[in-house]
């Protein structure tokens, strides 16, 4: 029987087009390799920072190394602008675009408890420091009835919890007649028995509407947990990334969201040392982290990249204050995120377990709706299941908590 290997490397939309053609290649006869080397190697590869353009060569050349005379196949966003460059690698056999890439529905998702279920694809924005929709195309939002078929295959697989993302997950229906939104996918998905939670990928603030957090208000199964991207809490350098909020917008969404859903949580990313960035600018960025206490801060450094429009800008931070400006942004995000999750002690709150702790021996760990990462003490298995916990403690980036009873609907102890 034929082997294959898959790699995958950046977002979610790309773990779920991985799984996609995961299951093209497992219904040709493939059978996927655990151990040793494969037949096939697919690499899945991401270009959204110059790292990640250096970590996809760099899992190229160690599958060429690792799987004598494989076939190796790169796809994904670095396909679509250094197509030329990957081929030259010597022992790379096919170089594939999204568009002549071969998907299938997804049914599973290999190595989750969470099943990550693309909407939509492609950008129309235009941030100014973005690669994504130059690799990615506009957006391109894929049928309702697709997405709910592919919700219900995933319940029937055992999967309780379905994670919906897109490249921008707010402007799916758009493009579709009649216009649609993401109500429309959670009033459905809804109602599909056996599935108890939905969770919402990245979404952009100006997509967050009323619409969207009264049927989050009114849902029991839709996680209270919003990851809004923030970038910059300084108006100068939102204007410079040309994005379509600024300070205070961001600072009322969070609000209206805390206030109109009880225990909801705030993640967010931003992005240190855009050019001109100034310490005015930095101070704005932290004084709104401690504003809005968001749970999770994904920091990271500015990254020009080729066909950008701020790939011309001038006036870029020189890499030692970058990165004493990562470490002050990150020293903030822990104590914002600390400030939250105290709220919590000694509450209890639904918690689906996901696995055992690899450093944490007799420990499972897993996620509550709110997405604070919950450890609880158990000798039982607890794979898959949904509890009610009571959460005692802060441990580092987590909680720990006490299993207080079994949730209706979980598989049991």
């Amino acid at each position: 029987m034929k082997t294959v290997k898959f790699f995958t490397l950046g977002c979610k939309v790309n773990q779920y087009d991985t799984q996609s053609i995961r299951e093209h290649f497992l219904l040709k006869g493939f059978r996927e390799a655990r151990k040793g080397p494969a037949a096939t190697c697919l690499i899945n590869t991401c270009t959204v920072t110059s790292w990640a353009d250096r970590q996809s060569r760099y899992i190229i050349r160690r599958c060429i190394k690792d799987n004598p005379g494989a076939d190796i196949i790169v796809t994904g966003c670095l396909v679509e602008k250094d197509a030329a460059s990957l081929a030259a690698i010597k022992g790379v056999g096919f170089i594939i675009g999204k568009k002549f890439l071969k998907q299938a529905p997804i049914s599973d998702f290999e190595g989750h408890t969470r099943a990550f279920l693309k909407v939509q694809d492609g950008c129309n924005n235009r941030c100014s420091y973005c690669k994504v929709p130059l690799v990615r195309g506009n957006s391109k939002s894929r049928l309702l009835a697709q997405v709910v078929n592919e919700a219900q295959a995933l319940v029937n697989s055992g999967f309780k919890e379905i994670v919906l993302c897109g490249i921008c997950l707010g402007s799916f229906g758009k493009d579709l007649y009649p216009k649609i939104s993401l109500v429309d996918i959670l009033s459905r998905m809804e109602k599909i028995k056996g599935l108890l939670r939905i969770r919402l990928s990245s979404i952009e603030a100006g997509e967050v509407d009323e619409a969207l957090i009264g049927q989050m208000a009114r849902s029991k199964i839709v996680c209270r947990h919003l990851h809004i991207p923030m970038q910059s809490g300084a108006d100068g350098v939102l204007r410079r990334m040309n994005r379509s909020y600024r300070r205070n917008d961001y600072l009322k969404l969070v609000e209206k969201v805390k206030r109109r859903l009880r225990g909801a949580s705030i993640t967010t990313d931003i992005m240190v040392g855009f050019p001109g960035e100034s310490e005015g600018d930095l101070k704005d960025t932290l004084s709104l982290i401690e504003a809005i206490e968001p749970l999770r801060v994904h920091i990271f450094p500015y990254s020009s990249r080729q066909g950008t429009i701020a790939h011309g800008f001038d006036t870029e931070l020189t890499p030692d204050i970058i990165k004493e400006r990562v470490s002050l942004l990150k020293n903030e995000a822990l104590k914002s995120s600390g400030a939250f999750r105290r709220r919590f002690l000694n509450r209890k709150t639904d918690v689906l377990i996901e696995e055992r702790c690899k450093d944490r021996p007799g420990f499972w760990q897993g996620y509550a709706g709110n997405y604070i990462r919950v450890l609880v003490r158990s000798s039982r298995d607890l794979s898959n299941q949904l509890l009610k916990v009571e959460l005692k403690k802060i441990d580092g980036d987590c909680m720990i908590g006490l299993i207080r009873k079994r949730k209706k609907g979980a598989s049991g102890y």
